[in-house]
């Protein structure tokens, strides 16, 4: 996990305790849920007002991703972790190490290549939405299910939506700056400006007993 994830987690304050105030390890599930959902909410208010989208696709240096490339990354994740979760929903104490993981085709390779970072937010969104239907569907007891792995470790269901939701936030810290700099931003009304750490402040949470 990067290191600015858990600097931006603050105590909180005042009677009302928000998603910036807390990390999402303390979060109820919920609230996690919740999270996750968010994370959709943030994007299309920053990206689809954006008039020169052709800015999306650049960096200002070599090397830098672009806000493509960062949805692209939010994208391959949950092609990732989607599968685990609902192996692990679905079935007791499965062999993580038997889902074929994810590997690109020649065709899906081209296809990002070719396609627009709007499109490549909407694939998020699709395979977001599942996520979040599959966890809204278990109960809490259900969240401390586990599938195994030797090839990696040992995954709960509660301990993978953390990590979705610790990865969106890093990605989309790193979307937010990027904006800035590419001037992607330039005539957007305000309520496409808002940065990250504001919105957070705007979603109320509950916390773990």
């Amino acid at each position: 996990m990067a290191a600015h994830t858990a600097e931006r987690a603050a105590t909180p304050k005042g009677p009302v305790v928000t998603a910036g105030d807390v990390k999402v390890s303390e979060l109820d599930n919920n609230s996690l849920i919740i999270r996750l959902h968010y994370t959709i909410n943030h994007l299309s208010r920053w990206l689809t007002p954006i008039h020169d989208r052709t800015r999306l696709v650049r960096s200002l240096r070599r090397g830098e991703p672009t806000v493509k490339e960062l949805l692209l990354r939010l994208r391959n994740e949950e092609l990732r972790v989607f599968p685990m979760i609902h192996l692990i929903a679905t079935q007791n104490n499965p062999d993580l190490d038997k889902l074929p993981g994810v590997k690109l085709t020649p065709a899906q390779v081209a296809h990002d290549e070719q396609t627009n970072a709007l499109e490549v937010m909407a694939e998020f969104r699709r395979l977001r939405q599942s996520t979040c239907s599959v966890l809204r569907s278990l109960p809490d007891s259900a969240w401390a299910r586990i599938g195994t792995s030797r090839r990696e470790h040992d995954w709960q269901i509660r301990s993978l939506a953390e990590h979705l939701a610790d990865n969106d936030l890093d990605v989309l810290y790193e979307i937010d700056v990027t904006l800035d700099r590419i001037g992607a931003r330039e005539g957007v009304s305000s309520a496409a400006k808002v940065h990250l750490d504001e919105l957070l402040r705007l979603v109320p949470v509950t916390i773990k007993k």
